[in-house]
């Protein structure tokens, strides 16, 4: 039974991997600002406080095989103000930075150590270029931040650690993200794209992005940064299509970008104005398999689970 340390572990993706882990008979410890019982007896929660700094917690990371590191508040769930701004970068640089400290005290440290980020860091602008890894980073503020919070992990190559950076895209899930958030307008009749919808769209199911997580801890030669997104990027008139037709409704009424920004400020021009065409080639070239490679299977699939 190999043991799995999982920062970011009551999220829906890092909920999901570490069910999944439990469910293949490792040894899932989740770190959380509260010990209480996880609802799961076979996974185990222990405190900690993210602050930058190690504590009493990092007994837990002595010996463990991997770090999965999924700590960070939800980029879209407010208003990017400049507090929030400070609150984003605070709750994914300080957690990651203290995830490290933990391994440079271990006597045994962790073979793997798999960093959460994002398709942010090549930013916005030309949304119908192509884009895998070898590109820049982008200059705006989701570049900044996911160049900040990957810089944070670094260190843990030099330590031992086998890093593996997965930039993530947009989650299609049937417990949240971004099908539940559209799911009411929809069903009310009011869905279908935004602004033009010709903007693409970078995603992937939570089932592949948690079965990512797995072959990056298992798979030696698997090392770098990898973009997690399905290798068929799709147009924002081509999702909300999509959406549409698992729920049975329309996907007719767009939405003007000018109540967007109005709404949600600068998060609404990097998240929902703007695209990226965000393809995973290195993870393709190594031989990972998609279970949905496709848009209309995956957003059916968790239309349907939600049901």
């Amino acid at each position: 039974m190999t043991k799995i340390i999982i920062a970011g572990g009551t999220g829906l993706i890092g909920g999901a991997l570490a069910r999944r882990l439990a469910d293949d008979g490792h040894d899932v410890v989740v770190l959380s600002r509260s010990a209480g019982s996880s609802g799961d007896s076979r996974i185990r929660r222990a405190a900690w406080q993210p602050d930058g700094t190690s504590g009493a917690w990092a007994a837990e990371i002595d010996g463990a095989h991997a770090i999965v590191n999924f700590t960070g508040a939800g980029i879209a769930d407010r208003r990017w103000t400049d507090a929030r701004k400070r609150e984003l970068r605070a709750s994914r640089v300080l957690p990651t930075r203290s995830l490290v400290a933990a391994v440079r005290a271990a006597t045994r440290r962790p073979a793997v150590f798999v960093q959460g980020s994002a398709v942010g860091y090549y930013g916005t602008g030309d949304g119908a270029r192509e884009v895998d890894e070898s590109f820049p980073a982008g200059r705006d503020f989701l570049g900044e931040l996911c160049q900040a919070w990957e810089a944070e992990a670094q260190p843990a190559a030099a330590l031992g650690c086998r890093l593996v950076t997965l930039r993530t895209g947009v989650v299609v899930s049937s417990r949240g993200g971004v099908v539940a958030r559209l799911k009411v307008p929809f069903l009310l009749f009011a869905g279908g794209p935004i602004g033009s919808g010709r903007q693409y769209l970078s995603w992937i199911h939570e089932d592949d992005l948690v079965s990512m997580v797995l072959w990056a801890i298992a798979t030696p030669a698997v090392e770098g940064v990898y973009n997690a997104t399905s290798p068929n990027p799709v147009t924002n008139a081509r999702f909300s299509a999509a959406l549409g037709r698992a729920l049975h409704r329309p996907s007719v009424l767009p939405v003007p970008p000018f109540f967007l920004r109005l709404v949600y400020g600068e998060m609404a021009q990097a998240m929902l104005i703007e695209g990226q065409r965000v393809v995973p080639r290195r993870a393709v070239d190594a031989g990972f398999v998609f279970r949905y490679p496709e848009i209309d299977p995956a957003v059916a699939a968790a239309v349907k689970a939600n049901r």
